[in-house]
């Protein structure tokens, strides 16, 4: 008979303990993955439902409830099948390239803004997903809905003068005829090169009285350009920068701002007044296509859901 020692019973135990964290480490993966509902066909787990309410979490910086989380998964798996019927299936690259596009609204990298999601125990991978759903389903409403979305002048009239007119009188749009002009500044330049380039462009705006001036200028300077002509109405225009056109001469250029590329001004080649639009006309116009928009999204997704197999049956109906 094997007689046990007190290092022999630690060792066992150690062994026990090491057997039961193994265990349990095989037993989360499982539970993780537990399906939870199907859709078409498609698995719903209990990981997918744990990913998305910590994105809901990060980017919403509140807790959703659990059913109103599985209710947005199942409706993205029911967009991207019906998407996909009408040929409207985005590559992982197109996918890729909208993350990238994201990181950059953000102003931070693609790859900050993988650590922040890793940080906080989420996939890229699950924000991937909502983007492509988001992505496939404007494509396809915009798409099979365009007439029923349209706009009319009419209408947009009319709902503005119904909340209360037009604050700014039809002479106070505009239509302007604008040249980006640039002094380009080298990256690392020192702060001396940067200082003459800046006296130069306050030279060139003491000179320059028409656009044709500053053609020929920008044309003949070294490390300068001129851009083609844009015309671009009030209502295209933030409101600051409205007022700086307003407040410059025809012919003269806006005050040098210092950007990536150098020192940046625009000569204001003309303006006129305008009847196109007014910046509250396209505001309304805006609105009211939004509310077009969510009308007409949320009256889809309603027939389509209705049409998917959804498992278990109580699913198959949105929560309250």
């Amino acid at each position: 008979m094997m007689m046990t020692t007190p290092l022999s019973h630690h060792l066992l135990s150690v062994v026990a303990s090491l057997l039961v964290a193994m265990l349990l480490g095989l037993a989360a993966p499982a539970r993780a993955q537990t399906v939870v509902v199907m859709v078409n066909g498609e698995p719903i787990t209990e990981y997918d439902i744990e990913q998305r309410t910590k994105l809901n979490l990060l980017s919403l910086h509140k807790q959703s409830p659990r059913n109103e989380v599985i209710n947005e998964l199942i409706d993205e798996k029911v967009k991207i099948k019906e998407a996909k019927r009408f040929g409207v299936d985005p590559t992982s690259s197109d996918i890729e390239q909208a993350y990238v596009q994201m990181s950059s609204r953000m102003r931070i990298s693609v790859d900050q803004l993988t650590k922040s999601l890793e940080s906080q125990g989420i996939r890229p991978e699950t924000l991937k997903t909502r983007i492509k759903a988001d992505m496939v389903w404007g494509s396809l409403v915009r798409g099979r809905y365009k007439e029923r979305l349209q706009i009319g002048e009419k209408d947009v009239a009319e709902r503005v003068q119904a909340e209360g007119g037009d604050t700014t009188q039809q002479a106070d749009a505009f239509e302007y005829k604008m040249q980006p002009v640039v002094l380009i500044v080298p990256h690392g330049a020192s702060p001396s090169a940067m200082e003459l380039r800046q006296k130069e462009a306050e030279t060139l705006r003491a000179r320059v009285q028409t656009c044709d001036e500053a053609n020929a200028y920008f044309k003949s300077i070294a490390n300068a350009a001129i851009r083609d002509p844009v015309i671009k109405t009030s209502a295209d225009i933030p409101a600051n920068l409205r007022k700086l056109l307003d407040d410059t001469p025809i012919g003269h250029l806006t005050p040098p701002e210092m950007t990536k590329q150098g020192i940046e001004m625009v000569v204001l080649c003309g303006r006129k007044p305008t009847t196109i639009d007014t910046p509250k006309r396209k505001e309304m116009r805006e609105k009211m296509y939004t509310e077009k928009y969510i009308k007409t999204s949320n009256a889809y997704l309603e027939e389509i859901r209705k049409a998917a197999m959804i498992e278990p049956d109580s699913w198959k109906n949105r929560s309250p």
